[in-house]
C-alpha cells in the first residue's frame, strides 16, 4: 500500500502543522506573550509532531498509526489550549488541530 491511502490525514497534519507554527509565532507579538508560554510550548510540539507524523505517513513508516496516536493525543491538548485564547491565529490553530486529531484517530484505527 501507498502513502495515497493516508492522503488526507498527511494533508491535515501539514496544515495543522503550518497553522501551530503561526500561531507560536503570532503569539510572541501579543500584549502579554508571558501569558501565552503553555500555547507557544504546545504549537511547537503540536507543530514537530504533525511534521513527523506527515513524513512517517509519506513514506509509510512501520510506525506511521503510533506516530498518529501520539500526534492526535497532541492536537487534542493543543487545540485546548488554544481554545482559552480569543485571538484569530489561536481560533484557527485550534480548529487545525480538532480536524488533525480527528484525521489522526482514523488512521490509528482510534475512530468513535
Amino acid at each position: 500500500m501507498g502513502h495515497k491511502e493516508f492522503q488526507s490525514c498527511i494533508d491535515a497534519c501539514v496544515r495543522c502543522a503550518q497553522a501551530c507554527e503561526h500561531c507560536a509565532n503570532a503569539c510572541l507579538f501579543e500584549s502579554d506573550a508571558n501569558a501565552m508560554a503553555a500555547c507557544i510550548r504546545l504549537d511547537k510540539d503540536c507543530a514537530a509532531v504533525c511534521w513527523l507524523a506527515a513524513a512517517f505517513m509519506s513514506r509509510r513508516s512501520e510506525f506511521d498509526t503510533e506516530v498518529c496516536r501520539l500526534c492526535a493525543a497532541v492536537c487534542d491538548a493543543c487545540g485546548a489550549e488554544c481554545g482559552k485564547h480569543p485571538h484569530d491565529h489561536c481560533r484557527q490553530c485550534a480548529e487545525a488541530c480538532r480536524t488533525c486529531a480527528e484525521e489522526c484517530r482514523n488512521v490509528a484505527g482510534l475512530a468513535a
